[in-house]
């Protein structure tokens, strides 16, 4: 007795539906599927709301009441202010007002230079770490020491190097260099605003530096060669071919940096302690000082409120101007 097994062509034809037939309903295991992206992404979501959307919430709320010591223990019960803790941060005409424009013109510099400083250095570095030499993956390790250390433990270290009378910086200017008179003080007066760029920029400019890295990855290695056949020197190359390249990374990079700088805290705080330098005073560590200093959590987070309106118009604004560029660059 024969038996005739199907072959795999005529099983695939049997099971095949026609071109009109209606497809029915989507089994709920492809339902589980697509949600379960959305599923693995709340925990996140749900702290991101709890660590950042609810406490931002909370600060402009405080923001409209007299929250002194007297009500830190029911916050819920401090009267309602209105504007008035606004109006109190920019009257520059009072010590208030006075003091936080101060701070906020000092952050504005200091910002302006670390991100300049960094880009620089960063962009330097990566263009030298492209040439191929001898102990070039050595030498691009080193570069991410400072990004890679604690924050913490990378200031303390330049806290004890900046000490007036036992300090490394004083001993190579000093001692060894001869370039001042006498050991300077570095982490009071005004030095204290040139300590303070320096550690920044010292932690920054790998970050820097790293990114324009991955960014002369994507530009091709022939545009270089026609350049060269037709004459072109290296600082024409840069110029023509590399920064116009690097323009979207650097356009991100420099935002990113900008807003990193302005709202360090963690710097200055473990660099000069609870009271920075009126050279030094950064509108972080000056909002810092006015909620807990002073106990006046509301005038505190009407600075704090003030400044997310900075940040957050700058930011529009630098997008816009990028994004107008852009599209000219491309007409």
């Amino acid at each position: 007795m024969t038996t005739t097994v199907p072959t795999e062509a005529g099983a695939k034809a049997v099971h095949k539906e026609p071109p009109g037939a209606a497809r029915g309903p989507r089994r709920p295991g492809r339902i589980r599927r697509i949600g379960l992206p959305y599923l693995l992404l709340l925990p996140a979501l749900v702290l991101e709301l709890l660590v950042h959307l609810v406490p931002m919430v909370i600060g402009i709320v405080m923001s409209f009441k007299e929250l002194t010591q007297f009500y830190i223990r029911d916050w819920g019960t401090a009267p309602w202010t209105g504007l008035d803790n606004y109006k109190v941060s920019v009257d520059f005409s009072a010590p208030v007002g006075e003091a936080l424009l101060h701070s906020f013109l000092v952050t504005v510099a200091f910002t302006l230079l670390s991100v300049a400083l960094c880009w620089l250095i960063g962009t330097a570095a990566a263009l030298y770490m492209q040439d191929t030499f001898r102990g070039r993956g050595l030498l691009r390790a080193l570069f991410l020491v400072p990004y890679a250390l604690p924050v913490y433990a990378a200031v303390i270290t330049w806290v004890f190097m900046f000490q007036h009378d036992n300090g490394l910086v004083n001993h190579v200017l000093h001692d060894q260099l001869h370039l001042t008179d006498k050991p300077s003080f570095w982490l009071i007066g005004d030095n204290s605003f040139y300590a303070l760029l320096t550690v920044s920029v010292w932690k920054g400019w790998p970050f820097a530096f790293l990114i324009v890295t991955a960014g002369l990855q994507n530009i091709p290695g022939e545009l270089y060669e026609a350049a060269a056949l037709d004459g072109a020197g290296m600082w024409q190359r840069i110029r023509r071919i590399t920064l116009p390249s690097l323009r979207p990374v650097n356009q991100v990079l420099v935002l990113v940096l900008f807003l990193w700088t302005f709202n360090d805290f963690n710097t200055p705080y473990v660099l000069f302690g609870r009271s920075a330098p009126e050279a030094a005073d950064l509108i972080s560590v000056h909002i810092y000082q006015a909620s807990f200093g002073t106990w006046n959590f509301g005038t505190g987070s009407a600075m704090s409120v003030l400044l997310l309106l900075f940040l957050l118009a700058v930011t529009g604004g630098y997008l816009l101007l990028t994004s107008r560029g852009r599209k000219t660059a491309d007409v």
